[in-house]
């Protein structure tokens, strides 16, 4: 039967993504639904009848060996508190709050509590980014001196009905603080590097809502390739608009596609030598991002190993983020 899962906020990526992974996983469940929104909760248990679904949070903690946070970001660490007070290991979406205050009280409190914490950075289990981040550590590619991301989208004022994510107080930001963590853990996990430097700029050029409907970010890692990201939820669906980039001194991948919550996309590396360019074939490249990390943290659980991205790591891509967001509006975020 393996680990019991439950899913703390039943919004649409919990619905369409995170859900039929835990059900597809072959060592785990999905035991349990809550949300504070009694129409969500139904609307999920309606498409999920083998999860139960509670109203009561501490029946709800009672009931499950691991939890997957997907509420709203301000909701983020009461929820991750009340687990660990549970004692349930927690696997929290991105980003990891609106303070590096709160981040750091969630990472405090499941350490006093003995759990596991991680956060549910999908891109690094998408089998593209795994299989080009294997290409990297073996030196394919040479000495890596650059990754370029695009990773926008359309977010519309009234994007799936109530959209806490253009509110300030609810998300903490735009475009810049839903989008860059992946980008900038994504960036680090294919380096195999720590990011040490980082800096933004912020714009609200399409959308009449309080926060940024896009950012462009340039970062460093401890190594001294450079990182740039453009994020957005200002560029039509019909455009091309996810593509990932590692320039290194003897070849270049190029992935479309690959970046968002579906498997696919492609793979196309270019010789440095000659100018030839193949496509890659990607081990496992039917499988969900989402399908591979619930089960990777359902195997530690059951191993009693330590996950392998630990929280201090999550910790360091929430305050460059911060930094981040600092510089591209100032007025939506406080000094944490």
């Amino acid at each position: 039967m393996g680990i019991r899962w439950g899913i703390a906020g039943c919004g649409w990526v919990a619905r369409d993504y995170v859900a039929p992974a835990i059900v597809a996983s072959g060592n785990g469940s999905l035991a349990a639904l809550y949300d504070v929104s009694a129409a969500s909760l139904s609307r999920a248990a309606g498409l999920f009848p083998m999860a139960r679904a509670y109203a009561d949070q501490d029946a709800f903690f009672g009931a499950i060996d691991a939890v997957y946070i997907a509420s709203p970001n301000d909701a983020h660490c009461a929820l991750v508190e009340a687990a660990a007070a549970a004692a349930v290991p927690v696997l929290c979406e991105k980003p990891m709050a609106t303070s590096m205050a709160d981040a750091q009280a969630m990472v405090d409190a499941c350490a006093r509590a003995g759990v596991a914490y991680a956060t549910a950075f999908d891109q690094r289990f998408h089998p593209a980014h795994q299989h080009l981040a294997g290409l990297v550590r073996d030196g394919a590619l040479g000495n890596v001196t650059a990754i370029r991301i695009a990773y926008c989208c359309w977010v519309g004022a009234d994007f799936q009905g109530d959209n806490w994510r253009i509110d300030p107080a609810r998300a903490g930001g735009g475009a810049l603080i839903d989008l860059a963590p992946h980008g900038l853990d994504l960036a680090s996990f294919l380096l195999g590097d720590r990011l040490v430097d980082i800096a933004a700029m912020g714009q609200s050029k399409v959308h009449a809502y309080a926060v940024e409907d896009g950012a462009v970010l340039i970062a460093q890692a401890a190594g001294g390739a450079l990182v740039q990201l453009h994020v957005a939820y200002n560029c039509p669906e019909t455009y091309p608009r996810r593509r990932l980039e590692v320039l290194g001194t003897t070849a270049q991948i190029v992935a479309t596609d690959t970046l968002g919550q579906t498997p696919g996309g492609t793979l196309e590396l270019t010789h440095a030598a000659t100018g030839a360019t193949e496509l890659l074939v990607v081990p496992g490249a039917e499988r969900s991002p989402f399908l591979n990390q619930v089960e990777a943290f359902a195997a530690a659980l059951l191993a009693g190993q330590d996950f392998a991205f630990p929280p201090l790591h999550d910790l360091h891509i929430m305050d460059l983020v911060l930094r981040a967001q600092r510089q591209a509006r100032p007025e939506l975020t406080d000094a944490a």
